[in-house]
């Protein structure tokens, strides 16, 4: 069974990075080592893995990847801290009355 990652990168600019790959220590290096120059992360180094999950579906994977990167940084901040109970608030969407 070949497993997928979905992961965040904070950047040294305090903005995230949202991936997925089936190798991460190597993606984490590529990305680090300015490896992909066209890349968002390549003028935005140092960068530290804050979070990853494992997935058995690549699929799946990726359309969680997808979702993630929609979110805004506070709740990818809750994601990235364990705050699950945040991360239902966060999805409220505000309207202007």
């Amino acid at each position: 069974m070949k497993l997928s990652y979905v992961y965040i990168l904070k950047c040294s600019d305090g903005t995230y990075y949202t991936g997925v790959t089936s190798n991460l220590s190597d993606r984490i290096i590529k990305h680090n080592s300015g490896f992909y120059p066209e890349c968002y992360t390549f003028s935005r180094r140092p960068l530290e893995l804050v979070f990853y999950c494992e997935f058995t579906n690549i699929n799946l994977a990726i359309e969680k990847e997808k979702q993630i990167k929609k979110w805004s940084k506070a709740k990818k901040e809750a994601l990235i801290n364990d705050d699950f109970e945040s991360l239902v608030n966060l999805a409220k969407k505000k309207f202007d009355v």
